[in-house]
């Protein structure tokens, strides 16, 4: 079974930190994005692409986060598969896991048929953050969530590119290096706690 699809396990483990934060175990609004890496020799012709766009060869990773920045869904496709494309059976999996999801946020990327599709199939609202036309540098509304959660993965040192032969192995990886980072923030909550108790 792919990582991207074992949603319901990896859902409950999200509840945790959640909750930490003040906020439902299930969450009911999240931010969709992808990111496109650099495939290693090791990773098949097959299985790599070349994303236009970002003028990037080898795999795009397609993520889901909740408001927290907390991983909900991850596929890893080829680079060249569209956003648009890769969505539907990413969106699909969401809402299965997480059925009280209402609302996702996404970028420019996703517009157009995948808007009526997402609230007709899955009554699920996507709604599109434009970019700013302003000449500086703009923070997003919830799209910076989701670019930190991407940044945060980079910083492992076996996603700074893709070395998997499968997909899927990259999806475990990419699952595993969020559940390191989710521990961190629990372990660092459970010790300010613990601190404040003692004083």
């Amino acid at each position: 079974m792919s990582a991207a699809s074992s949603g319901g396990c990896w859902g409950r483990r999200v509840g945790g930190p959640s909750a930490r934060e003040g906020r439902t175990a299930e969450p009911t609004a999240g931010i969709i994005d992808s990111q496109s890496v650099r495939a290693a020799s090791s990773v098949p012709a097959a299985k790599r692409g070349y994303d236009g766009g970002k003028k990037v060869p080898g795999r795009k990773r397609h993520v889901v986060t909740d408001c927290l920045g907390l991983l909900l869904a991850v596929a890893v496709t080829a680079a060249n598969v569209g956003d648009r494309e890769a969505a539907v059976p990413l969106l699909e999996r969401v809402v299965a896991a997480h059925r009280s999801l209402r609302l996702i946020w996404a970028d420019g990327g996703y517009t157009g048929v995948l808007v009526d599709w997402a609230r007709e199939k899955l009554h699920l609202t996507l709604e599109i953050v434009k970019r700013s036309d302003a000449p500086r540098f703009v923070v997003l509304p919830r799209r910076w969530v989701v670019e930190g959660t991407l940044s945060w993965l980079m910083r492992s040192r076996r996603l700074a590119r893709d070395y998997e032969t499968l997909p899927a192995t990259s999806e475990s990886i990419i699952l595993w290096s969020m559940t390191m980072l989710m521990s961190r923030r629990l372990a660092r909550r459970t010790h300010t706690a613990t601190m404040s108790l003692a004083a």
